[in-house]
């Protein structure tokens, strides 16, 4: 499904990515783990055409995502929830639900993301600005699922969100996944990565150096502690 081949972005005199390499097949939920300023920002940027790449390869169903503006690479079938959520604060949230659908309400597309997230629909004429935290990313969530993506690619997504809604938008994530769609995630919660995830890759200076399971990640107490910095092994 999407494959990124000996990627490599340079900002400035910066070499960021040096050589990144996996894949996702369809289906699958991946986590792409490790420390601040490693690359995994960048990455996921890259792969959307908003990071410039220096070299390699990134294809997603066949086609080269080189030769794809990145305003058309959603219309491929990937959404993206970046850092910082990216909603329109000063449109509703029907407004942000729809601003993909050109103009044109999916009324049925529409009662799907309210059933993973109701409190939208309890919210659907308020702006995105007087949303909390954890509801401006269900919005930005569910405005990717209006879309009906193949792929998920999610920056950070339980950042700065309180644990009661956290424990929503993991298992909201979770039947994502199960109904058939991808997802690749960005997490600095080791645990939600490792119970959403069953395959895991860690970056380390821009490359990946670890490919593996989260069973096997949970047991490999020096791996952990060398790329992730984590002193203790990942709860079961």
């Amino acid at each position: 499904m999407l494959e990124l081949r000996d990627v490599h972005v340079h900002i400035g005199k910066l070499h960021i990515l040096q050589g990144v390499t996996f894949d996702i097949k369809p289906g699958e939920s991946a986590a792409l783990l490790g420390r601040n300023g490693v690359g995994k920002t960048t990455t996921l940027r890259a792969i959307m055409g908003l990071a410039a790449r220096s070299g390699g390869k990134i294809s997603f169903d066949g086609t080269d995502l080189s030769s794809v503006a990145p305003h058309k690479i959603p219309r491929l079938g990937i959404g993206y929830v970046p850092q910082g959520r990216g909603i329109f604060p000063n449109l509703s949230v029907l407004e942000n639900l729809n601003i993909g659908t050109q103009g044109k309400r999916d009324t049925e597309r529409e009662d799907y993301v309210f059933d993973c997230f109701p409190r939208l629909k309890e919210r659907l004429k308020q702006s995105g600005n007087t949303l909390s935290g954890g509801e401006q990313q269900m919005l930005a969530i569910a405005r990717c699922l209006m879309m009906r993506p193949k792929l998920i690619i999610l920056d950070e997504p339980t950042e700065g969100i309180m644990p009661l809604l956290v424990s929503q938008i993991r298992r909201e994530i979770h039947r994502i996944n199960q109904s058939g769609v991808s997802i690749l995630l960005v997490e600095q919660n080791v645990e939600t990565a490792l119970k959403l995830c069953p395959r895991v890759f860690l970056m380390e200076k821009g490359v990946v150096v670890y490919s593996g399971t989260s069973g096997e990640l949970k047991t490999n107490t020096e791996i952990v502690h060398r790329y992730l910095g984590l002193s203790r092994k990942p709860a079961a």
